[in-house]
């Protein structure tokens, strides 16, 4: 029984899951190149293995018809757009999850950057490095109105953060229908509205065949000149190429950007100061990444000693990818 583990940082805060699959008499491979994979080199890496504990690397049909031992991807994490879930389940390989670890510290990094981008602490902080003394003008998150498209796990968790920023105008926008009793001064708009309304708009979708491009310069240009936007969702919902056109022209106050395109990223929005680029850390506190490299090493064990799953992809995510959504 092999194990490839191509997330990396892997094990680094909390040698836990290694030491399971030490216990269990599992043997591993941690990602020997230290950084994303592409499909090219995820398909040479993955040949003689039976699981792979996965983070965002693309695993195509390519990779699995190169894979013939494999048996299951346990993803590290949520989003399930690098997997091509029909493939796999052509070929019985079973995919599990684990969706719930990662979205306090994502909608606690959401908030931070809102309120980063308010204040403008971003840009005190590049001036007074100049050796420059201002004092800028900010706002406050009760004085504004909030956008959320996407209210998921992650998107309800930066409404629950909410509740401690006194009373904003929250416009929520989902797929899914959803109750939102007690849940502050929200209501349900179209994205349109949201785009033409908000002070700011915070993205917590999946990518999808449907939410891939969805901001394009015409949304942007829709928006308020002082908006800010924020997505620390995935990459590929915010046109990059867009941002930056719209951003160079002036209008937009602030965005903050976790995840992207092509990772590392290194592209133009880098000289768009008042555009904050973080390295996809939106889960990256240590007790968050720790659960979810526990759960999908646990569930990774469970598999490959033919115990009970407890965090298998939903029927639902499936029908997503087939049916194009």
């Amino acid at each position: 029984m092999k194990v490839l583990i191509t997330t990396v940082p892997f094990g680094d805060k909390n040698r836990y899951p290694l030491d399971l699959l030490k216990k269990s008499n599992i043997e591993y491979l941690v990602n020997p190149l230290n950084k994303k994979l592409t499909e090219d080199e995820l398909t040479e890496m993955a040949v003689d293995f039976d699981v792979i504990i996965a983070g965002t690397e693309p695993i195509t049909k390519k990779v699995m018809d190169n894979a013939p031992k494999l048996k299951m991807i346990s993803r590290v994490g949520i989003g399930l757009d690098s997997v091509d879930l029909l493939e796999a389940e052509k070929k019985g390989i079973v995919v599990s999850y684990t969706p719930d670890a990662p979205a306090p510290a994502v909608a606690e990094l959401t908030i931070g950057l809102m309120l980063t981008l308010l204040r403008l602490v971003h840009v005190s902080n590049m001036q007074m490095h100049n050796g420059q003394w201002n004092r800028f003008f900010g706002r406050r998150l009760s004085e504004v109105t909030i956008g959320i498209i996407g209210i998921g796990r992650i998107g309800m968790g930066v409404l629950d953060h909410l509740k401690g920023f006194g009373s904003p105008k929250i416009l929520v926008n989902d797929i899914k229908s959803k109750r939102l009793e007690n849940k502050l001064n929200v209501e349900w708009a179209d994205k349109e509205r949201i785009y033409r309304c908000a002070d700011i708009i915070t993205i917590h979708t999946p990518l999808t065949s449907q939410t891939k491009n969805m901001i394009k310069k015409d949304q942007l240009l829709s928006m308020k000149e002082d908006a800010i936007i924020i997505n620390t969702a995935r990459g590929g919902i915010i046109n990059e190429q867009s941002l930056y056109q719209v951003m160079q022209t002036g209008h937009l106050s602030g965005a903050a950007i976790d995840v992207f395109d092509f990772e590392p990223y290194n592209g133009k929005l880098r000289e768009i100061q008042r555009c904050i680029l973080t390295a996809h850390m939106g889960s990256m506190s240590v007790d968050c990444r720790t659960r979810m490299e526990i759960e999908a090493t646990e569930e990774a064990v469970r598999f490959l000693t033919k115990q009970p799953l407890k965090g298998l992809v939903p029927k639902e995510e499936y029908d997503v990818q087939r049916e194009g959504l």
